[in-house]
């Protein structure tokens, strides 16, 4: 059997649906071996814009999403959604073609050494030097990638070895076991909480797992014990729960902080320090339990006292069935808090000033789509907003990334989602620095026919950092800049442009775009003046008072 010809069985073995790709001539064989397969290869016009697809695929799906690219430029490409797997626990795997490694015909052309540049930033890399250890290697790839914590794996397929003669041999795909955590570590929580004062619940993006969603709303529901999330951990529980305090969106001084710094006990549900614990530990302060799949790592602001290893889940549920609510526990303050966060955030839902208020747009978008319809952010300072204002019912409703936190990522991310659940309505709300960085993956959506939305917040700047540099005092400097009509840009790729003009304008515009196949492109003027005022300065005195 061709080598090629058994890497793309030994794919379809473990249940491939695509390869989001953009291939080189060390791909040929194994493109000539897809074409044969029941597995679909989708175009893009970066290996960026492949890499955030597969990415996406692989957050949504719990299985890997698969990317390939060629050597060289093309690999490098991959380097920053490999990162952005990796740090995400999203599972992922990379193909990489490679000049023939028996027989060099081309010198040192193109050639770097990716299995090494790939070795920091993932599970899993390795070279293919025999063709008979194919079905092995990727068996082992696709294991290690989908075992806790999931991430990015790597296999770099020579062209000389794509084209051997091998057997004709896969391995049968088996299920990972996780561990059941130790009772002694369950009944040592079940003690610590019961003769906690304020114990408060954290849930972070490890918890981010459907059976596990059930499990914590029982517990929360059974023990009354206030809850907030990470930025990852955004509708683990529907956050309409009374419960629920808020997203930890900012490092400090939000109302929710307040709430944060009064617990005694935080419960620390699937929580890594890649998203920044919004909290600080010192020695005889607050205590903290780590429910997850792996011990703690610990760091000067992260030592926790008790770790629960293994199935969350599993963890979750042996708590909740032992557990008694305490008389003794006090909830005055987390009382306050949510009732200081629930009227904060709502205070500019229904200011209709032009250019919008991004308050405005996460009201505008939470009562336009239904709770299991799907919003895709891109990076920049409106993650924030969306982080603490928007409402999510489901968890995977509003996706983003606060772990490599990367620009670009935003328009691939929801023409994944597309594919994954076309019944649903797709918005992705990107800045205009962040759009342009893959902006040309419009042409694949289109040529795609996916139905999505996308919002594009213009504010002819990099609006992050504009905030950061007011905030830290310097002089508004060097982050301003021009962009295309986005409108004539959308019409060039046969897809949809808008500029709307008025909130009722841009409010007409998006139910036309919701309720239209196709792909859309809305450029929406965005007014980011109370970004300082408010989250530098008035939280900051409000939440002390709290």
């Amino acid at each position: 059997m061709k080598a090629s010809d058994l890497f793309v069985k030994a794919l379809e073995n473990e249940g491939v649906e695509y390869i989001f790709a953009v291939p080189g001539e060390e791909n040929l064989d194994l493109l000539q071996s897809l074409k044969k397969s029941k597995i679909k290869l989708i175009l893009t016009r970066h290996e960026q814009g492949a890499g955030f697809m597969a990415a996406t695929y692989g957050r949504l799906t719990g299985k890997p999403g698969v990317c390939m690219a060629t050597l060289g430029p093309g690999a490098t490409n991959l380097v920053t959604p490999a990162a952005y797997a990796q740090l995400g626990g999203m599972p992922m795997m990379m193909i990489t073609g490679q000049k023939p490694i028996k027989k060099s015909k081309q010198a040192r052309f193109q050639i770097i050494d990716v299995v090494d540049m790939m070795r920091p930033i993932t599970k899993y890399t390795k070279q293919i030097v025999n063709s008979n250890n194919i079905a092995s290697q990727i068996r082992e790839a696709f294991r290690i990638a989908q075992e806790e914590k999931p991430g990015a794996v790597h296999l770099e397929f020579p062209e000389d070895i794509a084209q051997e003669e091998c057997e004709d041999l896969v391995f049968q795909v088996t299920g990972h076991i996780i561990p059941k955590p130790d009772d002694k570590a369950i009944s040592d929580a079940i003690e610590m909480i019961e003769n906690a004062n304020k114990p408060l619940l954290l849930i972070g993006a490890g918890a981010n797992r459907k059976i596990t969603c059930e499990a914590l709303r029982a517990f929360v529901d059974h023990t009354g014990i206030y809850f907030f999330t990470t930025q990852m951990g955004k509708g683990v529980i529907d956050e309409r729960h009374p419960k629920y305090l808020g997203t930890a969106a900012l490092s400090s001084n939000d109302f929710l902080h307040a709430a944060i710094d009064e617990a005694d006990l935080i419960i620390n549900v699937g929580h890594d320090v890649i998203e920044k614990p919004p909290f600080f530990m010192k020695q005889g302060g607050k205590k903290v339990i780590h429910i997850n799949f792996s011990p703690a790592e610990v760091d000067p602001v992260y030592f926790p006292q008790l770790n629960v290893v293994g199935d969350i889940t599993n963890a979750i549920k042996k708590i909740s069935d032992d557990i008694k609510p305490q008389d003794h526990w006090d909830t005055s303050l987390f009382k306050k808090v949510k009732s200081g966060v629930d009227s904060h955030l709502s205070k500019y839902f229904e200011d209709t000033r032009f250019p919008m208020l991004p308050q405005r747009l996460v009201n505008l978008l939470r009562n336009k789509l239904a709770s299991e319809d799907i919003i895709t952010l891109d990076n920049g300072v409106y993650k924030l907003w969306f982080a603490r204002n928007y409402t999510c019912h489901k968890p995977n409703t509003l996706l983003l990334d606060n772990a490599l936190a990367s620009m670009g990522a935003g328009l691939p991310s929801a023409m994944a989602v597309n594919m994954l659940y076309p019944d649903r309505k797709v918005v992705s709300v990107c800045g205009d620095g962040g759009f342009m960085m893959n902006s040309q993956e419009i042409e694949t959506a289109v040529r795609l026919k996916l139905n999505l939305t996308v919002i594009i917040l213009n504010d002819e700047a990099y609006g992050m950092i504009k905030w950061k540099q007011e905030d830290m005092g310097f002089d508004d400097f060097g982050l301003d800049y021009k962009n295309p009509d986005f409108v004539q840009y959308a019409s060039s790729y046969g897809a949809n442009g808008y500029r709307p003009e008025s909130d009722q304008d841009f409010q007409k515009t998006l139910n036309h775009c919701l309720e239209t196949d196709g792909v859309h492109l809305i450029d929406l003027p965005v007014d980011y003046s109370l970004n300082h005022p408010i989250l530098n300065v008035m939280l900051k005195e409000k939440a002390n008072k709290l």
